[in-house]
Order: structure tokens, then sequence, then C-alpha cells
């Protein structure tokens, strides 16, 4: 990382405002204050919500910490930068790739270049990052990249086919967000069942039972002739709703765009109770009331507490069951676990929950991204377990397993009690 040299300011040029800029350097020389905005406009590219005041308040932190600690700088600048926890390893996956060499900008460009056989893989980043540190575009293209994706979003390129296909995990900030605002057009009928009352219905066949009131009532408008018999027929309802969804670090990818898919796909479904799970429970229900999706994923952003966190599926379905189990309602609750199942916590506490889940559910249903692989088997401890309990394993990696995700649930029907 290129250190900043402090100056001697020459005579009558020792202004406070001069003694600053020397302080970081000259910027048209590349020194610290050109790194500083130039990793603020790439933070920005990759989707952190930072702005000049914050990058103006990384350069004074800086100043105060100094620059001999790559890691006190870091820890000093991702203080005053990052608001969002889902933002902080983006954050030091592009520090660690920006202030790694001055030359880092050359490098980059190199990369794209022809090269001799043999030349070293550039190292796994996070797509984020890597659109961050993508070369730049000359000013012509931003206009030209938002007409694509008007084109993808009106299912007129072909591009729209492979984001259709594209893990969530593999995509840039501008087809993420895309990807998100087309998730939210899926959708997601609730599988329905015959309800406790009845309803006046024409002619329901076999499953329907004479309505006497209504047919005394007929008989008396009409003399006692019949030209029909009224019947009655139990009402459909949808099945309540349990939404688990996974937060920790494995899940930041999935996590939020499954909750945009979730809070729209199931808008018109009766009884919907959300919880996210990582270290800890956190009900999300209070925000899945809020109408506006956006809204909502900015709700729960401020209710999880230990997003890309670790996994406790265990302990996180102990403190449903002593503190929410009356959301699980008549055994007649449809569950939807969203995870990966890297579960860090104790299996045995994991197969006490789940089998009390099984007994109060109609049914358990794992929806599981890592479904992506061909050949995945759930090996590690608590994706055994989980598997071993859940009715179905279900993908949902992708904008076609979404898609297909209705007609699974309906053909599942059949999983519960």
């Amino acid at each position: 990382m290129a250190a900043a040299q402090a100056t001697t300011p020459a005579e009558g040029e020792g202004t406070p405002a001069r003694r600053a800029v020397s302080q970081l350097g000259d910027a048209r020389r590349g020194k610290l204050a050109d790194n500083m905005t130039g990793f603020g406009r790439a933070l920005r590219r990759a989707g952190v919500r930072t702005d000049s005041a914050r990058i103006a308040l990384a350069a004074e932190a800086a100043l105060l910490v100094g620059v001999d600690s790559r890691h006190d700088l870091a820890a000093a600048m991702e203080a005053v930068m990052i608001s969002r926890e889902q933002d902080r390893g983006v954050f030091r996956e592009l520090f660690d790739a920006w202030f790694r060499d001055p030359e880092l900008a050359n490098k980059l460009l190199a990369q794209m270049l022809p090269s001799a056989e043999g030349r070293a893989e550039p190292p796994k980043r996070r797509p984020r990052v890597r659109e961050a540190l993508a070369a730049p575009r000359d000013a012509a293209q931003p206009a030209q990249n938002e007409r694509e994706v008007e084109f993808d979003a009106a299912m007129t390129a072909s591009d729209r086919t492979r984001l259709h296909h594209a893990d969530f995990n593999a995509l840039g900030a501008a087809e993420y967000r895309l990807v998100e605002r087309l998730a939210r057009d899926v959708a997601l009928p609730v599988p329905t069942v015959a309800a406790r009352r009845l309803h006046p219905a024409g002619n329901a066949g076999a499953h329907s039972r004479m309505n006497w009131p209504g047919v005394w009532h007929e008989a008396g408008r009409t003399g006692g002739e019949m030209f029909r018999l009224p019947r009655l027929a139990r009402r459909r309802q949808p099945l309540p709703l349990l939404v688990l969804i996974d937060v920790s670090g494995s899940m930041e990818r999935y996590a939020r765009l499954l909750l945009a898919f979730l809070h729209a796909a199931t808008r018109r479904a009766g009884r919907r109770d959300v919880f996210a799970f990582g270290t800890q429970l956190t009900d999300l229900t209070p925000a899945f009331r809020i109408a506006d999706t956006d809204a909502m994923l900015a709700a729960a952003g401020a209710a999880i507490a230990d997003f890309a966190g670790g996994t406790r599926l265990g302990g996180s379905l102990a403190e449903l069951r002593k503190g929410h189990a009356r959301r699980l309602s008549g055994r007649r609750t449809l569950v939807l676990v969203i995870s990966d199942g890297l579960d860090t916590g104790e299996p045995e506490v994991l197969e006490q929950e789940l089998q009390w889940l099984k007994r109060h559910a109609r049914c358990v249903l794992w929806l599981n991204p890592l479904l992506r692989f061909e050949g995945y088997a759930p090996l590690a401890r608590g994706a055994a377990v989980l598997h071993r309990h859940a009715d179905a394993m279900l993908a949902v990696h992708n904008l076609s397993a979404l898609e297909q995700l209705a007609s699974s649930l309906a053909a599942l029907m059949r999983c519960g009690r």
C-alpha cells in the first residue's frame, strides 16, 4: 500500500488548507487521497452505501491512525464507511484487493489482455467485488447497460434465459438487483385444504351435503315445488404457512432475494409466520405485514442482529417451541425450512426439535440452495438430520427453481396427515 509522505510546506505556503493536502499527498501523483477516492467509488460499484462524506471521514481516520499498521487502517476505515452488517465481508475483501499493490489498476487491466499459457488464475472473489474491480467503462457504457437491463426485464434478450438459470450466488450487483425484481413476479400459490366452515354451493358433487334450511326456504318461496336442492360444501382455504429462513454467512446471497420472493408470492395467502435464524431466532412476521417489499426488506434488515453469522437451527427451533408454539395451528401448518443445512449446533438437539416440529405440522419441506451441485448429498451432521425428517428437499438457487416450486408444492400435498 502506498503510504502518504508528509512534506514540509515551502515558505509562504504554510496555510492550514495546504498543510492538510500535503499530509495526504498530491492526488495527481497517485498518493493516498487518490486511492481513498478510488476505493470509495469501488465500494459504490459493489453496492455498498457510501458517499463523499464517508470517504472524507475515512481520510480523516487514516490521518488519526496512520498507515504503519494495515490492520488498524482497515479497521478505522471500516468503522466510518460501513453501516450494514452484510457489507462488511465485501469491504474487507475489496480492501485487501485494492490496497495490496499501488499498481493494482494496471494489473487488473493487464489481466484482460491475451497472455501466455500457464498464467496463474486470479483469486476467487465475491461477484460484487469482481464487478467493482472490473476495468472502468467509458461514459457511454452505463446508458447502454441500462438499456440491456430494460431489455432483460422485458424478456426480449438471450441473457434473460441465462439469468433464469444462473445461481444467485454467481450474480453481479446489477444482475442481482434485476433478478430480485424478477423473483417478485414469480407466483407461489399456497396449497389449499377443506375448511371446517360450510358455504352454499350449487353443484358441489359428492363431497357436499343437503342444505336443509335452504330447502325449506326455497320450498316456501315456490309453494312447495322444488326446482333445485340447495347444498352445502366446505370452503377451501390456504394452509397456514411457517417460513424459517437461514441468514448465516453461507446463505447471505440467498436470504435477501428469497425474502423478497416470499413476501410477494405469498401476499394473498392466509396466515403466514416468518422467522429468520442464525445464531438466534428473529420474528420477521411484523415486517412481512408491510405491503411494500423494499420497506419490508429494510425492516427485516433492521430486525436481524445476527446476519451473516453462524447457524444454530436446533437452538432456534427450541426458541420457536418455547416462545411461539401457538404459531403452528392445528397440525395443519406447511413449514418451509430454507437453509443449506450447515448447522454448527449439536445434532442431538436438532433431532429432538425436528421431531417436535414434525408432530405439530402437516408437512416440512427443506428448500436447499446446495441442490445446484450435481450429485449433492447431505453428508454434514446437521444436513443429514434435516434430510431425515424433511418430507421433501427442493432447490431454490435460481429463478427456474423458484418457478418449479409451486408445482412441487401441489404434488407434495399428500405428504402430510
